[in-house]
């Protein structure tokens, strides 16, 4: 199959129109918040023109995929956290959405109610969000709880102040300390009336966070979407019955919008489905039974013990949105790769960029990769796992062995891999639905 135009060729293009547009007119009129409607949310990449994250002055090409390997390095570190020890599920995310979310969407916070992007994170239970008088938090993206007569402070003995890290009592309110990279967080656990699209979830428990540190601050909100009781799931199973899916935007959509679809209605129904697996150690996260990969029609030969779900060690294969490029356990990395490779031609010179050690400097047809999970396989078009630079003359294999220097155990199937599909998480039923579809609105 020959290579389409890159996505990444696209992006560089619209950042830098960005670059120098940057009023308000010039806006698309889709970024209206009518335009999430019934319990459909707007998905939005963050170098969409709806987002005010969007970087100020296009980089490079390498800068770029450097910037996203790097982030992504500590959202591995992050997860294999989460599997490695026991305790309860942080309110905030990984360094990787704290410092630059993928994915946001529009909520409203608040009685009158105030609008606010948050990141989408399958793999955190609670929301959390930076606070009027919030010491270090970006003033631009605050809740003004002040001005919200609906907000409350949980006290001390509320059952959430236990479902949180690190709680504490400051008077009568529950509070909560967390630390990540070089930054730390003091929050109180809130609660507040919450809308999506026209959806309302009244009392929703969130953490209000009132003093930030370091170089890691957050300059937005999150949504958690995990299978813990502070998540979205957990605090709406009667409005949402704990269901819900997503259709994440291809780089090469103009306006790099996707959706959000909350609850059982209009959810795909040719769709297939994987088993959910449950991990007692993190039970928020979605593990599912990752079997083999193929490359073109050959299955590689992938040690057992590579993919093997384990609940006592963490091992196995998570779906996760904050995470941009899927990591395989070394072995299966490598086994993919050299069959990519020998698949592309011997005679092809390969290279390295970053992370990424499968890059070519000459055109290529690339053979298709396809996942293979318990009851379904997914096949990957090349937009999918090949990144091109801006001028055409360096593509690369957008896929990369775990660090070392976290879990070696842990899978992680990530966001680029994931896009222009519907991916569909049915909780009650215990299973993951997998659809193509086009996801760019």
């Amino acid at each position: 199959m020959n290579n389409t135009k890159s996505p990444f060729l696209l992006l560089l293009l619209l950042l830098h129109l960005f670059s120098i547009s940057t009023a308000k007119s010039h806006i698309p009129s889709n970024c209206n918040p009518a335009a999430d409607r019934s319990s459909t949310l707007q998905v939005f990449h963050i170098f969409s023109p709806c987002s005010p994250f969007r970087p100020s002055k296009p980089l490079s090409w390498a800068d770029n995929v450097l910037q996203m390997q790097a982030k992504d390095q500590a959202r591995l570190q992050f997860l294999s956290s989460l599997v490695a020890r026991r305790s309860f599920v942080p309110i905030a995310s990984a360094r990787q959405l704290i410092q630059s979310p993928t994915f946001v969407v529009r909520a409203k916070i608040g009685t009158p109610a105030q609008t606010l992007l948050l990141a989408l994170d399958t793999s955190n239970d609670a929301a959390w969000i930076p606070c009027s008088g919030c010491i270090g938090c970006p003033s631009t993206t605050v809740f003004s709880s002040d001005k919200s007569s609906s907000f409350r402070p949980l006290p001390c003995q509320s059952p959430q102040c236990n479902q949180v890290p690190n709680p504490s009592c400051s008077g009568s309110a529950c509070g909560f300390n967390l630390t990540y990279g070089s930054s730390t967080v003091a929050a109180d656990l809130v609660q507040d009336n919450l809308t999506l699209a026209t959806d309302s979830v009244p009392s929703y428990t969130f953490g209000c966070i009132r003093k930030a540190t370091g170089s890691s601050v957050p300059p937005q909100g999150l949504l958690g979407l995990g299978r813990g009781p502070l998540s979205l799931l957990g605090q709406s199973q009667s409005l949402y019955q704990s269901t819900f899916s997503y259709c994440l935007p291809s780089f090469k959509s103009v306006n790099f919008s996707g959706s959000l679809r909350l609850g059982p209605v209009a959810q795909p129904i040719r769709i297939k489905y994987t088993p959910l697996l449950r991990n007692p150690r993190r039970s928020s996260l979605y593990y599912v039974n990752l079997i083999s990969i193929r490359v073109g029609r050959k299955i590689v030969d992938i040690p057992p013990s590579a993919l093997a779900f384990n609940s006592a060690t963490g091992a196995g294969t998570v779906i996760d949105s904050g995470t941009t490029f899927t990591r395989l356990v070394a072995p299966a990395y490598t086994a993919v790769r050299d069959e990519f490779r020998r698949r592309v031609g011997r005679n092809v010179t390969v290279s390295s960029l970053g992370g990424f050690d499968t890059c070519y400097t000459v055109p290529i047809i690339s053979p298709t990769i396809t996942f293979m999970f318990a009851g379904m396989n997914v096949t990957l078009p090349p937009d999918n796992f090949l990144i091109h630079s801006t001028a055409g003359s360096t593509t690369c294999l957008a896929m990369a062995a775990a660090p070392d220097n976290v879990n070696s155990v842990l899978n992680v199937i990530a966001s680029m891999q994931q896009q222009n599909h519907r991916i569909l998480f049915d909780i009650p039923n215990s299973r993951v639905g997998v659809a193509r579809e086009s996801c760019s609105s």
